[in-house]
């Protein structure tokens, strides 16, 4: 298959397979029946190979030598969740779904964007690690610690590393051959099926739509699950109309039942609480007791402190060993004695508290704070500066170094030592070495640290204390001793202060537990600074004088086995380890032939309590019992850094009873309770017992949230613990102490169970059968979905067991929630192995969904894969969670494939609005707007009979012969100057000039073109005065003039389509235009984008006849056509309406009262003059009103961005027009030039209107922003304003000079959706602020109806704005007679009511308000409100959506998103961002995109596009076009970056 290339499949049988897959989505047709049909079909096309395995010859040669690096190197799994059982069950829950396959349509990336992420995140597999040192986190975390923080590194060992290759996988996603790989895992011959298995294959067949092959490399989309054909290797184009369907498809299939939908959004929006199913796991046991341990037996020697059993070992037995450190090789390289750590502790407590500061003011007091940085490979400079703070009575708070500036987290550590007060770091000398300096030596502040003094704190350093000096010891007392940190949850550090008295007592029932005896050795593993290594191989040790042989972690990189060699070479009673500890081992083991481990009498497991770590328990057992490992040896235990240790299970005397085990349903578990076993045998959870209460203490299960309440028996709740060996509180913070170390349980009656107070520990779990406590999981990892709790380990356990060898980089994986629309989001975040292939990494998605969605019924709201050693780490290796999903929330953790399954897993959104019933009668509406105390929404522009003015104009029927009448009486007066991009003027006209040149234009009408009056005429001019020019020469022939925008010369492919259709559909018998143009029109590339044979005659009206026509025409009737004007709308549509020249004389009057214009004005425009309100401010109104027009060509902006406004400012101009366009070419243009314009003379005070003339909803960000900007250069804020016009009313609005300023009013945005308007404050959530358009013109009236109904409205709900006016258009001109389904666009009646007055409906939504204020008439003024186009508007969910809101809301989203459109296609809602950024931050969006629309708009995006700047198209009037765009990227021509399907 890799190598046959099969051509694309037939039409027919595309065409067939189309109808086979309706039939199977409508249900018409089975499951099996459709494939049996489907293979019968393409089964020619696509060639089986008969069973060979292409995996089988391809195995790299094995060598000895290789054979160990590669079995640990490429381990790729973290142990901790390792589970056969569960591997079992996670397989089975895939054939599950198989059954019911899955088609998910695969984003479409483009083809740098795979190359990329796949290539350069490429490290070659790690063998070099037997060179590295300690700090080299890098290559190798998959030895470092696994910080507490979910996923993290480990590793089993697959023998074939990377030896399958490329195309075997792609070959078998297209024959589904499952290739079952087996991995050296270890002697107890489980072989786990690393390939596909039973649940391997493809989860969707070939679908044939997408057998499309392209040959554009640029849109590749590598379609895995919807089975695309591979050329040479590469997946090819896939249609996208295809996907879409296919995932309307999935998206149809049935779901299991939603939950109850937890709030209605109704007007008032009540959220509804969701109401428990009753049918739902419940607590049925009896009310817990709490469980006491046993006695703290005080044993006679016992030393009072730490420090006096120090200061006695020291004396009586200095040569005592303390504490062995190895080097990388292994070879021991150093022993503290009880007698050097003596005397070093003491020198270090002398020069804490003497050599710091002056005698005065020393730096460091008894009680103060300091903070210990120690590297993990020197246990012995950490002892010796721990005791020495004890013994000076300072508290130490030990830290991680700092790798670098900006650590992930060392922000937040630099918090908590800010906090405690630290201003002095002790460290050695190697570390301080290490530690990253200025240019002059210094070290730096770290981010987010105080100023700390870096002390040196090893004894060649130190000055020696004097004879007569000795440290005064006291007995454990209430004093702090210590202060360990704790990262939580969203990543804040808290410091958990220790009592001395705390810590003695602790060391106690610790040493009583683990029966500790003096100068017993112990084996360490684990990190010496806190919890458990802390505890054991720091404190307890030195309390009863044993040895510790400290194994560094840089060590266990090297060589695993390195702690077991240990315990047999010392024969060691004790090892302290982790479950990945064990695993290595087990990885490992095969090499050694002498191990012997019956010296061990005791293996601590620190994180015993994490549930998933029995599978290495038993696996180690296993293998090791034949090396003399006793079954009672190995002893889990639960810790948290509050409570300290929670409980040990104690190494077991001989023939006691067993461990115990409890295998416990999960669906129980989700609900908090304990259920022995499901039906299900899939999703169960086998946890290990961590032993009993510790001595002293007492335990108890408390409620997780809320009161703190007893459990039930067989409830999960929080262990609670009271007993003085606990931590006291965190360091600083009462209130949160409070809630966690001053916890008082309380039972069913409310009242408290004891007067001591419990502290919580942060584990999950219960009391189980003879006192034996279990733990499920922890607090933090917790995540309460849709009312049901889920712990991230799990989930992380399940992910790791749909195909961890294959796929997931070292078992790095991350699991957290996020909350979107009130509720709780699972986010799954892997690093994919540098070697995968697209192909893997979808299908490994798709499985994972699956898996967690059958083992846990719960939804992953978004998976995402990042490329290998990309997330952030703890200090020690493990990842970082709260700065993962920190990088997640902000859109920069550039993943490299991203799933969102939004349709799956957001079951609460509102429900859908039941649209009324539309047999209302007109008399219930007018009683029910009466009884609400609401107008019918109706307004008018001032009456334009009743205004008196000396209008000279007004006794003219036509403008051609107010011009005559300006050119007899004031020949010399100048109507029009154009200015260029230098800002100086390049032509004018006066009227004489203007009446001249028309003339000669009608004379040349008449000659050469030989046209008849009305006859049409298509002007195609750059903007400026040939133009205006040329329109009345038409008039003065009797034609019909058309203007249309010339073709753009470098786009003529594009543009010149456009003018060819509105000279054909005008009608237009010929053309007119100048001599460059003219040559366009008949290029060579004019010829590749047209037929330029079927142009009308085109005349070049550059050198004009001197002739005079013999005579001017004058029509013979107002209500005869005066021009056309054509425009196309957003959505794509090319509409022209006819102006007749009663209409074009009533809007020339009404401007002209609106903005009172005289002949002494000046006004600027920056217009594009080719159509509505544009055109009649260019070409009509000087004529008519008689004032100067300073005409501004808006393309030369692009050269001179500031040369409107220059203009402006030089000429003195008060009035002035400009398109959002040209405002927003301004805002960015010269946003940051401002003060340089002021200091040039820039002044734009004497403006006093500058209208944005607009078809669409005021732009309020833009015009604000607008005037802010250039408030500092005078702009008056008010100034600034809108107009609103349309099709059937070119002006309907129009900001006049003398009325109230523009008002704007805050509507309820969901109220909206209901087309209901509810005005809320500025500022209250889901508020969107509307700006009135413009003052309603002179003779407009103005009534607000419903569109369906065509019945007045009130004014408070939102309808179509339906105007009357003199100046309406007279109808649509169109070609082929259809007007009858637009008649009722220029000639609407209401359906009741004033059912006489003819209206125009405008087609757009929008309210009236009336205002406060009052007009120049002393009337109350009306307020018109636009909210959007009727055709732009958006259905969906029963709701009406305005795109702007959407795309608003997104564009806030991410700093890179610099435009969005949105539009739906089939009931989906397709969101396109253009990207300002690197092709790696496209993926970021997805999830932020879909977010923001969620929370804001209650809305599932279907299909998230992101493209390059500029690809969504913009009209000249900076309008966006949707739907050109909808059919762009549903013909595949967007060339996107990435396509995301959201299922």
């Amino acid at each position: 298959m890799a190598d046959r290339d099969p051509g694309p499949l037939p039409a027919e049988v595309r065409a067939k397979l189309a109808e086979l897959e309706l039939e199977l989505s409508e249900g018409d047709i089975t499951q099996k029946g459709y494939e049996k049909k489907r293979s019968k079909l393409i089964g020619a096309y696509f060639p089986q190979t008969p069973g060979t395995d292409p995996s089988m010859d391809r195995r790299t040669p094995v060598t000895p030598s290789s054979r160990y690096h590669r079995r640990r190197s490429s381990g790729s799994r973290d142990e901790r969740y390792r589970s056969d059982v569960h591997t079992e069950a996670v397989q089975a829950a895939l054939a599950k779904h198989k059954e019911r396959k899955m088609a998910v349509p695969m984003p479409s990336k483009r083809r740098s964007l795979v190359v990329q992420t796949s290539m350069d995140a490429y490290t070659p597999p790690d063998t070099s690690s037997g060179s590295e040192g300690e700090g080299q986190g890098d290559e190798d975390e998959g030895r470092d610690d696994e910080e507490e923080e979910g996923g993290g590194g480990g590793g089993t060992s697959s023998s074939q590393e990377g030896s399958i290759s490329m195309e075997h996988w792609i070959s078998r996603a297209i024959h589904g051959t499952s290739s079952t790989t087996t991995t050296a895992s270890s002697s107890s011959s489980s072989t786990r099926s690393g390939g596909s298995g039973a649940a391997g294959g493809r989860l969707a067949d070939v679908l044939a739509q997408q057998v499309h092959i392209s040959t554009q490399d640029q849109n590749i989309s590598c379609s895995t699950l919807t089975g695309c054909l591979f050329s040479a290797g590469v997946p090819v184009s896939s249609r996208v109309s295809a996907k879409i369907q296919q995932l309307v498809n999935t998206l149809k299939r049935p779901k299991r039942p939603p939950l109850r939908e937890f709030f209605v959004d109704d007007f008032e929006e009540l959220l509804d609480v969701q109401q428990p199913d009753p049918n739902l796991p419940k607590a049925e046991g009896a009310q817990m007791v709490a469980l006491r341990g046993e006695q703290l037996g005080v044993v006679t020697n016992w030393p009072p402190s730490l420090e006096a059993a120090l200061q006695r070992w020291g004396t009586i037995s200095p040569k005592a060993p303390c504490l062995s450190t190895m080097d990388t090789n292994g070879k021991p390289l150093y022993v503290l004695t009880y007698g050097k750590l003596w005397s070093r502790s003491v020198k270090v407590a002398f020069n804490l508290l003497y050599k710091l500061g002056t005698k005065q003011e020393p730096l460091v007091r008894p009680g103060d704070r300091v903070a210990l940085v120690f590297p993990n490979n020197d246990p012995a400079a950490f002892m010796t500066a721990f005791y020495g703070c004890l013994l000076a009575e300072v508290v130490p708070v030990p830290i991680e170094v700092p790798l670098s500036r900006k650590d992930a987290g060392s922000q937040q550590i630099g918090f908590l030592l800010g906090s405690c007060g630290v201003t002095v770091a002790l460290t050695s000398d190697v570390c301080h070495k290490g530690l990253p300096k200025s240019p002059t030596g210094e070290i730096p502040q770290f981010r987010g640290w105080p100023k700390v003094l870096w002390f040196v704190a090893e004894s060649k350093h130190l000055s020696k204390p004097p004879r007569d000096w000795f440290p005064h010891i006291k007995d454990a007392n209430q004093d702090t001793a210590y202060i360990e940190y704790k990262t939580c949850k969203d990543g804040s550090v808290l410091g958990v202060a220790v009592t001395r008295v705390s810590m003695l007592t602790h060391c106690q029932a610790l040493t009583q537990t683990c029966s500790y005896s003096e100068a017993e050795t112990v084996v360490n593993v684990l990190d010496f600074k806190k919890d458990v290594g802390l505890w054991h191989a720091v404190q307890t040790s030195v309390m009863n004088m044993m040895h510790v042989i400290s194994i560094p972690y840089a060590l266990m990189k090297v060589n695993p086995l390195s702690w077991i060699q240990k315990v047999c070479q010392y024969k060691a009673k004790v090892a302290c380890v982790k479950s990945r500890d064990m695993h290595w081992a087990l990885v490992a083991h095969r090499d050694q032939r002498d191990i012997n481990l019956s010296s061990l009498r005791m293996l601590l497991l620190a994180d015993g309590s994490n549930p998933w770590s029995i599978s290495s328990c038993d696996a180690f057992l296993n293998v090791f019992q034949t090396k003399g490992l006793k079954p009672e040896v190995i002893c889990p235990c639960a810790s948290s850094p509050e409570a300290l240790t929670v409980a040990i299970r104690r190494p077991l005397e001989d023939g006691s009873s067993p461990p115990g085990r409890g295998v416990l349903s999960m669906q129980g578990l989700s609900h908090g309770v304990i259920r022995i076993d499901s039906e299900e045998k899939l999703s169960v959870l086998t946890l290990q017992d961590v032993g009993s209460v510790m001595p002293g203490a007492t335990m108890c299960a408390v409620k997780p949230e809320g009161v703190p309440q007893l459990c039930k028996t067989d409830e999960i709740g929080e262990l609670c613990v009271c007993t003085v060996a606990t931590g006291t509180s965190y360091y600083g913070l009462a209130g949160m102490t409070k809630n966690t170390f001053e916890v008082f349980p309380v039972s069913t009656s409310g009242s408290p169970i004891t007067e001591f107070p419990f502290t919580r520990t942060g584990l999950l779990g219960f009391i189980g059968p003879a006192g034996l406590i279990f733990v499920a999981g922890k607090m933090d990892g917790l995540m309460v979905v849709g009312g049901r709790r889920h712990n991230a380990d799990d989930i992380v356990a399940t992910a790791l067991a749909v195909e961890p060898m294959k796929f997931v980089y070292r078992g790095r994986i991350a699991v957290f929630s996020i909350t979107v629309l009130h509720d709780e989001r699972i986010v799954v975040v892997a690093e994919q192995r540098p070697d995968s292939t697209e192909e893997d990494s979808f299908q490994w998605m798709s499985r994972v969904l699956q898996a967690i969605d059958g083992i846990h019924q719960v939804g992953v709201y978004c998976l995402a894969l990042v490329p290998s050693n990309t997330l952030p780490k703890t200090p020690l290796g493990g990842i970082h969670l709260s700065e993962t999903k920190q990088l997640f929330l902000e859109g920069a953790l550039h993943p490299c494939n991203v799933l969102m399954c939004p349709h799956t897993c957001v079951t609460n959104l509102p429900k859908p609005r039941q649209k009324q019933p539309g047999n209302i009668g007109p008399a219930s509406v007018m009683v029910g707007n009466l009884v609400s105390g609401k107008r019918i929404a109706q307004a008018s522009g001032r009456d334009l009979g009743q205004i008196e003015d000396n209008d000279q104009a007004r006794k003219f029927l036509f403008l051609s012969e107010v011009l005559q009448w300006r050119a007899q009486t004031t020949p010399e007066h100048v109507l029009f100057t154009l200015l260029n991009s230098r800002g100086t003027v390049s032509s004018s006209l006066t009227c004489m000039q203007l009446h001249k040149r028309a003339e000669k234009i009608a004379a040349l009408l008449a000659e050469r073109g030989h046209l008849q009056d009305g006859d049409h005429v298509a002007l195609v001019y750059p903007p400026g005065i040939d133009l205006i020019v040329a329109f009345y020469g038409c008039l003065y022939a009797g034609c019909v003039p058309i203007t249309v925008r010339p073709p753009h010369p470098q786009n003529i492919s594009t543009t010149l389509p456009t003018v060819k259709m509105i000279v054909e559909v005008s009608r237009s018998v010929c053309v007119m235009t100048t001599q460059l143009i003219c040559k366009l029109l008949r290029s060579k590339e004019a010829s590749a984008a047209v037929d330029v044979r079927t142009w009308p005659p085109v005349l070049d009206t550059d050198d004009l006849p001197k002739k005079k026509p013999p005579l001017l025409h004058k029509p013979s009737n107002p209500d005869t056509l005066a021009y056309l004007d054509f425009s196309v709308s957003t959505t794509g549509m090319l509409a022209g309406v006819q102006m007749s020249h009663t209409a074009t004389s009533a809007f020339c009057r009404s401007i002209k009262l609106q903005g009172e214009l005289y002949p002494s004005r000046e006004v600027a425009i920056c217009l594009d003059p080719y159509c509505g309100l544009g055109f009649v401010l260019w070409c009509l109104c000087s004529v008519y009103s008689g004032h100067r027009s300073i005409l501004i060509p808006p393309s030369e902006l692009e050269l001179n961005p500031s040369l409107w406004l220059w203009s402006i400012s030089q000429q003195k101009v008060r009035d002035t027009f400009c398109s959002y366009s040209v405002m927003e070419l301004c805002t960015k243009g010269l946003g940051l030039q401002t003060d340089a314009l002021k200091s040039r003379g820039l002044d734009l005070s004497r403006v006093r209107t500058c209208v944005v003339v607009a078809e669409e909803r005021p732009r309020i960000a833009l015009t604000q922003s607008f005037s802010k900007l250039f408030k500092d250069l005078g702009l008056h804020p008010r100034a600034v304003s809108t107009s609103f016009g349309c099709r059937v009313n070119l002006a309907v609005c129009l900001q006049g000079t003398s009325g109230p300023d523009p008002t704007t009013v805050f509507v309820d945005m969901r109220a909206l959706r209901h087309d209901r308007v509810r005005l809320v404050e500025r500022g209250s959530p889901h508020s969107l602020p509307l700006m009135e358009s413009g003052k309603i013109l002179p003779g407009v009236r103005i009534i607000i109806a419903n569109p369906e109904t065509k019945g007045p409205m009130g004014e408070s709900h939102l309808g179509e704005i339906w105007v009357h006016s003199g100046h309406n258009s007279s109808g649509y001109f169109t070609v082929y007679g259809d007007e009858t389904l637009q008649s009722d666009h220029f000639s609407s009646r209401l359906s009741f009511g004033d059912t006489q007055t003819i209206w125009a409906r405008t087609g757009y939504l929008g309210f009236l308000r009336r205002t406060e204020l009052t007009d120049a008439s002393g009337e109350r003024h009306d307020a018109l409100y636009v909210v959007g186009a009727l055709e732009e508007a958006m259905e969906l969910r029963g709701m009406r959506y305005h795109p702007i809101d959407i795309e608003t809301s997104v564009i806030r989203t991410h700093k890179s998103i610099t435009e969005c459109a949105v539009f739906t296609w089939t009931n989906l809602l397709v969101v396109v961002v253009e990207l300002d950024g690197s092709e790696q931050e496209a993926l970021d969006l997805v999830p932020l995109v879909t977010n923001v629309v969620l929370e804001e708009h209650y809305l599932i995006v279907g299909v998230v596009v992101v493209v390059d700047i500029g690809v969504i198209p913009i009209n000249s009037r900076g309008e966006k076009q949707r739907m050109h765009l909808r059919d762009g990227f549903l013909a595949d021509q967007l060339d996107p970056i990435y396509v995301a399907y959201n299922m």
